[in-house]
């Protein structure tokens, strides 16, 4: 019999990965998709704990699929299963089953792979299935094959957790440590989903050019190592990764910027600070000096890189000289996109504690010069692709009729009349104006590539 699932997803595209795989994992046992919750007969809620209140915004949700279940309950019909992963999982445990105690599962982002069991759990326990462990053995050794529609881009998780501590940063005890799939898994994964009809590959981690992964030679590969034999895959057209530390960009990944094609040329790597004080008491393990040394040796790589980045403001102790310093190292990058954030503290964080609170209207007022200037760098670069042809991956249709939507190799969004034919296909656009959120394009009459198989 079949039953009905609705995964709602939170927070970053990692997350986004693990929801398809959670339906990869419950698929045999009858369930399928419904983009709707009132249709469903399980709600499984993936969490992210990165943002300020994002437990509480996980209790107002759960709150409002409760009066659902309620309202079903009351016209007789079958309960509704509720089921909690992610982050804000792994942070709450047993704590959030004793707060929602009409939950069926509590379940962290190690182990979803183990769903179908702690639901079976739920039927013969009474109160919450909780399971925040930590395996030994690693999910994706228990993880089905892909079986979701990716259309034309597809994420791909090819590394988990984190060993930096960043001292505003939940995700070490969140993700745990830094751990690497095996090389053949991850091109394994890859073949497949090029077999469905991907042509765009994002490889995802916590800190993902951290990668070490074991190779089919029996020696330890890097992330360069790695996107080079993705690219040699017979359908790889493009390859992008996110998201990056600077101390780790090796020799080798600036390489493969340089010498492997398929890589594009947008890098996000986030620097958090320009202030050297800050950078040290958030432990992100550089200056701002050396910041900008790898940008500059990934500019040299290659040439046509443009930067998108993260950053903090209000951070406890910066001073305004401090954020002064960060206006300036974003003067000298220069940025494509970038996001900002006002700091805000998470419990158990070492920056939690900290002395020197930073007060919300000098965080605001930071923050507002600082986006000011980064949406100014924003529009500047797109406003140069103006008159220029750049290559589209187009993804789908666009809202208007013959109108096409698609990436260009800078990950902004270009919409422009084409047949339909175009859809799943590089092709060459003309643009013609740069608008708030995405590039205006006429298409040229043949596409640079042939149709997705």
């Amino acid at each position: 019999m079949l039953k009905r699932l609705h995964i709602k997803t939170y927070g970053c595209q990692m997350n986004v990965y693990d929801s398809e795989r959670i339906a990869d994992v419950l698929a045999p046992h009858g369930y399928v998709t419904t983009a709707s919750a009132d249709d469903a007969d399980l709600v499984v809620l993936n969490t992210c704990h990165i943002r300020e209140k994002a437990a509480e915004k996980v209790y107002s949700e759960l709150g409002r699929l409760r009066q659902l279940d309620r309202a079903r309950r009351a016209r007789g019909e079958k309960p509704l299963q509720l089921a909690v992963a992610g982050c804000v999982a792994q942070a709450e445990g047993e704590a959030m089953a004793e707060r929602a105690p009409f939950l069926d599962v509590v379940v962290g982002p190690q182990s979803y792979h183990r769903l179908p069991e702690l639901l079976a759990q739920r039927a013969r326990a009474r109160g919450a299935v909780v399971d925040t462990a930590f395996p030994v053995e690693s999910k994706f050794d228990h993880l089905p094959v892909a079986s979701t529609p990716s259309g034309v881009s597809a994420f791909l998780t090819v590394q988990e957790g984190c060993d930096k501590f960043c001292t505003f940063c939940v995700v070490p005890y969140t993700r745990g440590a830094e751990d690497s799939r095996p090389v053949a898994a991850v091109l394994a994964e890859a073949r497949a989903l090029v077999a469905r009809g991907v042509r765009e590959l994002t490889l995802l981690g916590q800190n993902v050019n951290a990668y070490h992964g074991h190779g089919p030679d029996g020696r330890t590969w890097g992330l360069g190592r790695l996107l080079r034999a993705l690219a040699e895959i017979d359908g790889v057209w493009r390859l992008r990764y996110t998201t990056s530390h600077p101390a780790d960009m090796d020799d080798d990944l600036i390489r493969a910027h340089g010498e492997v094609p398929a890589v594009m040329p947008y890098l996000h790597l986030p620097v958090q600070s320009g202030a050297d004080p800050i950078l040290a008491a958030m432990n992100r393990r550089g200056t701002a000096d050396d910041y900008r040394r790898v940008v500059d040796r990934l500019r040299q790589a290659r040439p046509d890189l443009a930067l998108s980045s993260d950053f903090i403001v209000g951070f406890p102790g910066e001073t305004d000289a401090d954020f002064e310093a960060t206006l300036r190292l974003v003067e000298d990058v220069g940025y494509a996109q970038a996001y900002s954030f006002k700091y805000s503290r998470r419990p158990g964080t070492p920056a939690a504690i900290m002395r020197k609170q930073v007060a919300e209207p000098i965080k605001a007022e930071r923050l507002a010069r600082l986006q000011a200037l980064l949406q100014r760098q924003q529009q500047a670069f797109n406003a140069a692709m103006v008159g220029r042809t750049v290559q589209v991956l187009v993804e789908r249709d666009g809202r208007k009729p013959g109108q096409r939507l698609g990436k260009s190799p800078y990950l902004q969004a270009v919409h422009f009349d084409a047949p339909e034919t175009v859809v799943g296909r590089l092709v060459d656009v003309h643009v013609h104006a740069a608008l708030p959120h995405s590039l205006a394009a006429s298409c040229g009459e043949r596409p640079s590539m042939g149709a997705v198989a």
